[in-house]
């Protein structure tokens, strides 16, 4: 029974104001999971605006604010109990808050994955600078066996000829091909990061290579402005998905003791898909690029402006990770 129906109000109102702004925020952001702090606070609100309007039902007085509590109530009571299943994917939703604050979050496993295969690339340059006779056994691709000048003289001569008429196959293949080995170092999370760890070094030892056997042949614009175009998203594109994997295996690991294996991976899985299918969007940019930009060189395309290409790339892909939707986030956590 309610003895002072205004102080009862002024009490409680702090109570319906932290539920509403709960409820707005999931309402803005309906893919976003809660912890389970977040969802227990979020039911003992909502029981406790549903007792204050079980008590204020008996009242003619206040009808604004039992109005109020009954919408309050209404929507509390459709967040817990069914609107999980009426939400529907929102597109730019998902491309501009859902996929970098999922990045933002394991943000620790993206600079491992981007250090493995930093180091990787130092063992494979450093073998080749060393050891020239090295490059078969360190890059198994036909195309890069031959000297680096002669190669430069031929794609400069042919300039995508090749490709005339198949560009729209090649790009296809080359979009699969990279997608393949992104969700495999991903997969490969279910070995406790081992096969993710390994591939994240492979690949970095076949780029150190590449790049440096280009560069002491004096041919370091070329490499570059051949590799950045398409390469300023593809290798963020497979760091993600090396991300992913360690996400996967920190999971296994259990940082989080308090919980069960299954649900670790059940919590991680939203984020491990938003990474991965994330790596897919950016890599199907790179086939395109690399199929019909890359693949032309001086002098119809200078590399200068093909390096400026990629740096730009890279330049709006790292600004977009880290700043898209963080606004938001900051507007929620008040």
């Amino acid at each position: 029974m309610i003895v002072d129906l205004e102080r009862f109000i002024v009490q409680e109102r702090p109570v319906w104001a932290r539920l509403d702004a709960m409820l707005e925020a999931m309402a803005r952001d309906p893919w976003r999971r809660l912890p389970i702090e977040e969802a227990m606070e979020l039911d003992r609100l909502y029981q406790r605006a549903a007792s204050d309007l079980a008590r204020m039902a008996t009242f003619c007085a206040e009808p604004e604010t039992r109005r109020y509590l009954e919408g309050l109530v209404a929507r509390g009571y459709a967040e817990i109990h069914g609107a999980a299943g009426t939400r529907r994917l929102r597109p730019a939703h998902w491309l501009m808050r859902t996929f970098p604050a999922a990045w933002r979050r394991h943000v620790g496993a993206f600079w491992l994955a981007a250090a493995l295969m930093a180091a990787g690339a130092a063992f494979g340059g450093a073998a080749i600078a060393f050891d020239p006779d090295s490059k078969p056994v360190l890059v198994g691709y036909q195309y890069l066996q031959m000297s680096p000048t002669d190669r430069v003289r031929k794609e400069e001569e042919s300039q995508g000829k090749a490709l005339r008429d198949r560009k729209a196959g090649f790009s296809g293949a080359l979009i699969v091909h990279n997608t393949q080995v992104t969700f495999l170092s991903m997969a490969l999370g279910m070995t406790w990061g081992v096969g993710t760890t390994a591939l994240m070094v492979l690949n970095g030892v076949i780029l150190g290579a590449v790049a440096v056997d280009y560069v002491l042949a004096g041919q370091a614009g070329f490499v570059f402005g051949w590799l950045l175009p398409h390469g300023a998203v593809e290798i963020p594109a497979m760091l993600l998905g090396g991300q992913a994997g360690f996400v996967i295996a920190g999971s296994l690991l259990g940082r989080d003791q308090r919980k069960r294996m299954a649900a670790r991976l059940r919590a991680a899985l939203p984020d491990v898909v938003t990474l991965s299918f994330g790596a897919a969007l950016l890599l199907v940019w790179a086939g395109v690029v690399e199929a019909f930009f890359s693949q032309y060189h001086e002098p119809v395309i200078p590399y200068a402006v093909k390096i400026a290409f990629g740096a730009v790339e890279l330049a709006a892909l790292s600004a977009y990770l880290a700043i898209s939707g963080r606004a938001q986030e900051k507007e929620d956590a008040r």
